[in-house]
């Protein structure tokens, strides 16, 4: 019932951190995974807590430059009734990594530094859209990074320290109704 009065309220990706100009990137990667096409339906097993089995889908990507010091992998929703899109997960990665591995996206993963969101500590927490709200767009960022954020204690922290330091980025959008 929630969701169908609150169906028209959506959040506005232009009101993202990532869509603000300091997170431009002047290299594109190439963000994939063999579960689900870009723009296609995340399946339930990578939906979350009380949905799905909430195991984080694998992901690839390509391109990354040979000078990056630290990948971000930031998995958001868009269409949250909500001001701003929802963060979701956020892990920083070594430089050196191609993908995640299926339930990868999670604390205690060797080369894996899950930063606490509002939703949770342990890492991935897939979608989990309102019943009856409609179709979500969950947004899968990879960002190159010259630098390495020192502060990883908050998805803010992480932001900030990337902010102008972005040297590619690429993003797979899968979606999910209930």
């Amino acid at each position: 019932m929630i969701g169908t009065l609150l169906r028209s309220v959506r959040a506005d990706p232009g009101r993202s951190p990532l869509a603000r100009p300091e997170f431009r990137a002047p290299h594109t990667l190439t963000v994939t995974s063999p579960v689900f096409d870009d723009h296609g339906p995340i399946p339930r097993r990578h939906a979350g807590r009380g949905v799905g089995d909430n195991i984080s889908p694998q992901l690839n990507w390509t391109a990354v430059p040979p000078e990056t010091a630290s990948l971000v992998v930031l998995l958001d929703d868009i269409d949250v009734p909500l001001p701003i899109p929802l963060t979701h997960s956020v892990a920083l990665l070594t430089p050196d990594a191609t993908g995640l591995a299926e339930g990868a996206f999670t604390a205690g993963t060797p080369g894996v530094r899950i930063v606490p969101t509002v939703l949770g500590k342990s890492g991935y927490t897939g979608p989990r859209p309102i019943t009856g709200h409609g179709t979500h767009r969950y947004r899968f960022h990879v960002l190159a990074l010259s630098r390495s954020p020192a502060d990883s204690g908050s998805v803010k922290a992480v932001l900030a320290a990337a902010a102008g330091h972005v040297l590619a980025r690429g993003t797979l959008t899968g979606t999910y109704r209930r």
